[in-house]
């Protein structure tokens, strides 16, 4: 059973242990960490770094002892009675899935052999499902989250089955507290064809990835529902020393590129602490960089993520989550965002340049209504004469009275019509049948790991079972 559900985290794509003792720069953690330097994660460092803002990792759980993580691990939940009561320890010993995506969102750094986050000053709320978990864990896992102050709920996790209405519930819960969630979109590499579930579900922040070139990455999965894209090619990470040796490994998936998007979120979060969730997540996809056909497109969504424009460009605020389809997500006036007080540049003002139309437009404004009051004072007159006053007396239907239209010879009836009826099904609706995620009792299904050439000095990462349908992680 925990082999099988271990597929859960199979979009770990593959993982490739690196080498403890490196003898170049571009051996070391953070020269393995091109994607600090892609996104000018040290430009935006000076401008903050996520203090004060919670991640909710909804994941195999975090181990919390690791040298990059210390200090970083809030006391979290554990969603069943085989999983961390707290959420700091990571049930994974194949990967350390929980561990490395904690590490990518905040990380310590401190060395070139250290692990640097992209929100370090950012904490990890941990909210471990364990190794032999379903999908009612991670319904439990999101409401949890949002529950117990997450400012940012990552998913790096994909399931290409319909997500059950119990999971949508439960993603609209976290909206409804203020949370963003993000969410990886899926790979190729461990079966997804398309973005998967929770990320596909609408309000979520679905993301995809980009290779080192900037270019889209074969093993991302894209769709319609593609959000926003970043590095997704050889991500490095922390890892529990069962794992690997080093501490560290190092693969491709949308499950780091999801990971790194929380922490630009959680930087945005820090830096605007006013802003709500719509409006985070209208800076986060109006300042990224548009790639691949104008516009949203399947591949990239939005753009490319751009930190530093995330957190220095002006952005008009919104009234509502602009991933939420019917919704009003358009411009509105300063200060327009849920949390008071937010106000992120000027109000706009408009000024009359025309003066002759402006004239027009005052005798308009004065004229009309003068002209509308003397038509219905002659309305009034005409209807005045012409309607004679009605007969004073006891209305039809009053009490001692027929009810209207009643023969004048025949004597009233002794109840006027019948007494009312309730409308037809009104009242509360009947219940739906619910269905799981997977239904309980199913263990969640594996896929592959894709592969990737080892870095110098590195071994090669085992293989898993065949792909299956099942929901998994995305690396």
């Amino acid at each position: 059973m925990g082999a099988a559900v271990l597929a859960f985290c199979a979009a770990l794509a593959p993982a490739v242990t690196v080498a403890p003792t490196p003898a170049r720069a571009a051996d070391t953690v953070r020269g393995l960490q091109w994607y600090l330097d892609y996104l000018k994660i040290p430009a935006a460092h000076q401008i903050t770094k996520g203090a004060g803002v919670v991640v909710a990792l909804v994941d195999t759980g975090v181990e919390a002892s690791h040298p990059d993580l210390r200090g970083q691990v809030l006391a979290g939940h554990g969603t069943n009675v085989t999983a961390a009561s707290d959420g700091r320890r990571d049930d994974d010993k194949e990967k350390g899935h929980g561990t490395k995506m904690a590490g990518t969102i905040a990380g310590r750094g401190g060395g070139a052999m250290n692990e640097l986050g992209i929100a370090p000053a950012a904490k990890i709320l941990p909210v471990s499902m364990g190794t032999n978990f379903d999908g009612q864990d991670l319904v439990l896992g999101v409401r949890w989250a949002a529950d117990n102050g997450a400012d940012v709920i990552n998913l790096s996790l994909g399931d290409e089955r319909t997500a059950s209405p119990e999971l949508v519930d439960a993603i609209n819960y976290a909206l409804s507290k203020d949370a963003v969630v993000v969410a990886s979109a899926g790979n190729v590499e461990q079966g997804d064809r398309q973005v998967t579930s929770p990320a596909n579900i609408p309000g979520v922040v679905a993301v995809t990835g980009f290779d080192k070139r900037g270019g889209f990455f074969a093993g991302s999965v894209q769709g319609p529902e593609a959000v926003i894209a970043s590095p997704m090619e050889s991500i490095i990470g922390p890892v529990p020393k069962v794992v690997s040796p080093n501490g560290y490994s190092l693969g491709s998936g949308t499950s780091s590129s999801a990971a790194i998007i929380s922490g630009v979120v959680a930087l945005i979060r820090s830096k605007y602490p006013k802003l709500d969730a719509p409006n985070v997540i209208s800076r986060l996809i109006e300042t990224s960089r548009d790639a691949g056909p104008t516009g949203r497109d399947p591949q990239f969504g939005f753009g490319r993520v751009d930190p530093v424009a995330a957190l220095t460009r002006s952005v008009p605020a919104v009234t509502a989550n602009p991933l939420l389809k019917g919704e009003a997500a358009g411009p509105t006036r300063a200060g327009g965002a849920t949390r008071p007080g937010d106000d992120d540049g000027p109000a706009v003002e408009f000024g009359v340049t025309n003066k002759a139309g402006a004239i027009v437009q005052v005798g308009l404004c004065v004229g009309v209504p003068i002209i509308g009051l003397i038509v219905l004072f002659v309305v009034l007159r005409r209807r005045k004469r012409r309607v004679p006053p009605a007969a004073v007396g006891p209305y039809p239907g009053a009490p001692g009275m027929p009810p209207p239209g009643w023969p004048a010879t025949r004597p009233p009836p002794a109840g006027y019509g019948p007494p009312p009826q309730p409308v037809p099904g009104y009242g509360p609706p009947p219940g739906q049948p619910g269905h799981g995620y997977p239904p309980p009792g199913h263990p969640a299904q594996g896929h592959p790991p894709a592969q990737t050439a080892p870095a110098p000095g590195t071994s090669g990462w085992p293989g898993s079972g065949p792909p299956s349908p099942g929901p998994h992680q995305q690396q």
